[in-house]
């Protein structure tokens, strides 16, 4: 399992959100190129970039998010109001690894197994749940389906994998909810990227355990409370093989 550096993006700068709520940022970094390239600096092998202001609904970054791929020599992967091929497209021709597709996905199953058809392995599913539901449009809303509709819906999907973020624990940096992460890791019918709460090393032993292919922190790092980059293996816990 490796361990992915996230870099949400919002009014230009890189910021930590409380569960997903606008305003209680952890803090707010002006320049996100400068920080995805001190990431790389420290070994992380590869970057998770979310585009919170698309997220909103707001004017997006993906000028900045396309940039920033250019620029750097590790897999990035990036999600966050993409809802057209356009901006798929887009993305994937600016050197992006994978793509993540939330809200429209999930809201119109046809399009998503269209855009998985024509990208095999290089689209993943953000299946974001708050109180064991899924939540959509930037955590503000609640999708009209269970977990178990939607794995069922996806299953022969040509998925790079499912991104799982756990929005009651998501910012905190208090570790992760270990029952929550392994039963939706073992529900799923694809691999998992889990995210929400990482913070210490249990937190990954538990997730590589239960069958996570990577884990995207996000305030642990950020703080250095944790410090993958200090370890034998920079950011690998176990096996690597979801690069």
């Amino acid at each position: 399992m490796i361990i992915i550096p996230a870099v949400d993006i919002m009014d230009h700068n890189v910021v930590q959100l409380v569960g997903g709520v606008p305003g209680t940022e952890l803090f707010s970094l002006p320049d996100p190129l400068q920080v995805a390239r001190g990431w790389v600096v420290k070994g992380a092998p590869a970057l998770h970039i979310v585009d919170l202001d698309g997220a909103f609904g707001k004017e997006d970054n993906i000028d900045r998010i396309c940039e920033i791929s250019r620029e750097l020599d590790i897999p990035v992967q990036v999600g966050g109001g993409v809802s057209d091929d356009a901006k798929v497209a887009r993305l994937l021709s600016a050197g992006v690894a994978r793509v993540i597709v939330g809200t429209r996905a999930i809201k119109d199953l046809e399009w998503l197994s269209k855009i998985a058809d024509a990208n095999p392995g290089r689209m993943v599913l953000a299946l974001d749940v708050k109180d064991g539901r899924i939540t959509m449009k930037g955590w503000q809303e609640e999708a009209p389906m269970s977990l178990t509709e939607m794995f069922d819906s996806i299953e022969d999907m040509p998925l790079a994998g499912i991104l799982n973020t756990n929005v009651n624990v998501e910012g905190k940096g208090e570790g992760i909810d270990v029952k929550a992460a392994t039963d939706f890791i073992s529900m799923s019918p694809h691999p998992v990227i889990s995210s929400g709460g990482v913070s210490t090393i249990e937190d990954v032993e538990a997730l590589e355990n239960a069958g996570a292919v990577a884990a995207v922190v996000g305030v642990a790092v950020y703080t250095a409370a944790f410090r993958p980059w200090e370890w034998d293996r920079p950011w690998v816990w176990g096996s690597d093989s979801f690069l």
